[in-house]
């Protein structure tokens, strides 16, 4: 044999590569030639294609594959696909990718299933599916094949049309969505070129890769900040405006404070109060009071706005309110959960009015030991509203109306802070990317917020405050301990609305102390202690630091998710046993929930001083676990929106830069390649694999890094990188940056 016959046996005995075009094969249910397999790895090389070529000849000589026609291959005896009477079937979640491929999430399962392009038949982002799961080698992530679409997730979609003569279609603004909706010009509802729209499915003939649409709704002209903002709303399936009979019933309610309001609450008018918050801020919903006792004590008073006085269970306000479970905080506006003649008005705690709140009063001492507390519905007139950066300018010079009281409660909020930290607390700290904004609503700048002392103030009461409230609607409320616990068995626990966070996964957690090590950064795994007091070093250390966002973002990712439900098994992150949400009602349903659970749980006068006494409480409401569910998922889509309009407004802001170069760090790996952000903005990217010039890369998960076949160089999470501007995608809110060097 020649030599140049025996380095392309050699060749052809490459073992990954050999694995991945008997995958290819194994998935396939048509024969493939060379090139098709080639493309389906990501080879673009010549002489890789060449090699799988001879993989493939190598393969078929030995009888493993079979050619069917000249030179296209299918899978051959020795490794047979299964058959349908063995075949395993899995129903679960999608979750779709820019690439087409999806991952199915299935309940109850610690591993997510991969759905490659070709075998995910019509799929779109989370809708439920039939999976038939593919036999694999071992240790490979699990595979499958989409059978059937159970459950279509959404079926009207935002988009831009585009038309002409003949036909129209709407592609859609979503990144996840590989098809367009062919729309006959019949059913384009006035639509023209170029316009942003809502469009929705009515049918899909088997085979075809467009399904049929209409248009429903014209948004305006696309590139408009209106219509962009009105598109992110559409596409979370967030409202923007209040039905007419929802405004017309918040109108209606009295304005006046009666004399028997009043007589019914207790009466903080004449007690040191004030609220602090953002600058841009205009519902307050709550304010803190102060005041020195005769027996030596503080009485610190935490009241929130009662909003559950003006919006009654089961009107016009209660069910808009509830369908919309929370205020969504877009760039540049506030899409309220409550009408403005609420959420900025009666309910507001405006300063120099007279306001009705639901209060949790604390008798503190010096080291901010709560020696007593009390909950129950009062009145109030705020004397100051102060922005943080008021406030902090008070904490840092010591000068300023109502220092005293500012700088007492900052003394007791640190030592509240300290003891919270001391049981477990973790102290998240993400660094918040805000937009200077033209009067068009168009980005001119970009710069960044963190919680300081004045935040960080109001924080700690208002924890304080939930927490007290779960314990006092617990059955048995017990001191904090950690980590927290569920109740004991056999406990029968009253309804009431939770805000939980369970412990995080094992394996995410070494991740992530593997990765914090690369930066000199040590995660203690021992146990909840010693991980929230080295996660907290570690977030504090790397402060102000290039890797800071990137750390703050995968120590997020770690930990589950935080939600509401009727069962508690307290709050890991902070490290409570009982947690609740009844701080926000203006911008939160399920705190309107808390404050009538409370009100329930309490006589109808209670006692001035010392702990609210109690009653028994038959039931509240037909479906709380429903109810906490359904404000659960409608705060994730309120956050996904806020994500995509930041996104929006940092690839408008970057579209002027096409061509810039600019520092940045890796922020994330996947096969498609790698994202990197920016450090001067915090903009993050995508560099395209194909677009990796200098080598072939694959990703090597377990290192989180992608890796070149020939030259074996790594680009790794948290390297720095140099990269240039690309292109900026407006309408699938994408940077395409480029590597430098």
């Amino acid at each position: 044999m020649s030599r140049s016959g025996s380095k392309k046996k050699s060749e052809s005995q490459n073992p990954r590569l050999l694995e991945e075009v008997l995958q290819v094969l194994q998935d396939s249910v048509k024969p493939l030639h060379y090139k098709q397999i080639s493309i389906r790895l990501g080879i673009n090389d010549q002489s890789q294609k060449m090699l799988v070529n001879f993989i493939l000849r190598d393969l078929a000589n030995k009888k493993n594959i079979k050619e069917i026609g000249r030179g296209s291959y299918t899978i051959g005896d020795n490794h047979q696909r299964k058959t349908s009477s063995s075949a395993q079937y899995v129903t679960g979640i999608a979750d779709t990718t820019a690439t087409g491929a999806a991952y199915v999430v299935v309940e109850g399962s610690d591993q997510d299933i991969y759905i490659t392009e070709r075998n995910a038949m019509n799929v779109m982002d989370k809708d439920k599916v039939k999976v038939r799961l593919i036999q694999n080698k071992k240790g490979r992530k699990p595979e499958g094949v989409i059978e059937e679409i159970i459950q279509r997730a959404k079926t009207e979609f935002v988009g831009t049309v585009q038309l002409s003569k003949d036909y129209a279609f709407l592609v859609p603004d979503s990144h996840k969505i590989s098809f367009d909706l062919h729309i006959p010009l019949d059913k384009i509802n006035g639509a023209t070129h170029g316009i942003k729209a809502v469009g929705k499915i009515t049918g899909w003939n088997p085979g075809r890769k467009n399904p049929q649409g209409e248009i429903l709704r014209v948004l305006g002209k696309s590139g408009s900040n209106d219509t962009e903002m009105h598109a992110i709303l559409e596409e979370f399936g967030l409202p923007y405006k209040f039905p007419t009979e929802v405004e017309r019933a918040a109108d209606h309610i009295p304005i006046e404070i009666t004399k028997e309001e009043i007589s019914k609450r207790r009466d903080f008018r004449d007690i040191t109060t004030f609220t602090i918050d953002p600058v841009d801020a205009k519902d307050f919903d709550d304010a803190i009071s102060v005041q020195k006792l005769k027996n030596g004590l503080w009485e610190i008073g935490v009241h929130i706005a009662d909003v559950s006085h003006y919006v009654k269970e089961n009107t016009p306000l209660d069910k808009e309110a509830y369908a919309r479970a929370t205020s969504v905080y877009l760039v540049d506006r506030v899409v309220p959960m409550l009408p403005e003649n609420l959420s900025n008005g009666l309910c507001s705690l405006r300063p120099h009015e007279e306001k009705l709140c639901f209060s949790a009063v604390f008798e503190m001492d010096d080291n901010a030991q709560v020696h007593s507390r009390w909950f129950g519905r009062t009145v109030i007139n705020s004397n100051r509203r102060f922005t943080y950066e008021e406030a902090q300018n008070v904490i840092e010079t010591g000068k300023g109306d109502f220092n005293d009281e500012i700088l007492l409660l900052n003394i007791l909020a640190k030592k509240l802070r300290a003891e919270r930290f001391k049981k477990g607390s973790i102290a998240f700290d993400k660094l918040e990317v805000k937009f200077h904004l033209d009067e068009n609503g168009n980005p001119t700048g970009v710069f960044f917020k963190r919680m300081k002392d004045a935040n960080l103030l109001i924080e700690d009461f208002m924890l304080l405050a939930n927490k007290c409230v779960a314990e006092f609607c617990s059955p048995h409320p017990k001191s904090q301990t950690h980590p927290p616990s569920p109740p004991s068995k056999g406990e029968i626990t009253a309804p009431f609305v939770y805000r939980v966070h369970d412990k995080p996964d094992g394996e995410k957690l070494k991740a992530f102390a593997d990765i914090a090590a690369r930066f000199g950064y040590k995660i203690n795994l021992k146990n909840e202690i010693t991980i929230a007091e080295t996660m907290n070093k570690t977030l504090k250390d790397c402060t102000g630091k290039p890797e800071s966002n990137m750390i703050e973002m995968l120590a997020i990712r770690t930990m589950a998710k935080a939600i509401y439900t009727s069962k508690n098994i307290g709050h890991y992150g902070l490290g409570f046993k009982h947690y609740t949400h009844f701080t926000s009602p203006i911008r939160r349903y399920p705190d309107v929930m808390v404050h009538r659970l409370l009100a329930q749980r309490l006589t109808p006068n209670p006692s001035p001083r010392g702990e609210g006494s109690r009653k028994q409480v038959s039931s509240v409401g037909e479906d709380l676990e429903g109810a906490c569910k359904h404000s659960s998922t409608r705060e994730k889509l309120a956050a996904d929106a806020e994500r995509s309009s930041t996104k929006y407004k940092q690839v408008q802001y970057m579209n002027s830069r096409i061509g810039e170069e600019f520092e940045g760090m890796i922020s994330g790996v996947t096969e498609w390649g790698i994202f990197v952000e920016l450090i001067d903005n915090r903009c993050e990217g995508l560099v395209r694999i194909k677009d990796l010039r200098d080598d072939q890369y694959f990703i090597d998960e377990k290192n989180y890094c992608l890796v070149g076949r020939r030259t074996k160089r790594k680009l790794s999470l948290g390297d720095k990188v140099r990269v240039e501007v690309k292109s900026a995608d407006m309408m699938k809110k994408q940077l395409n940056f480029a590597m430098v060097g």
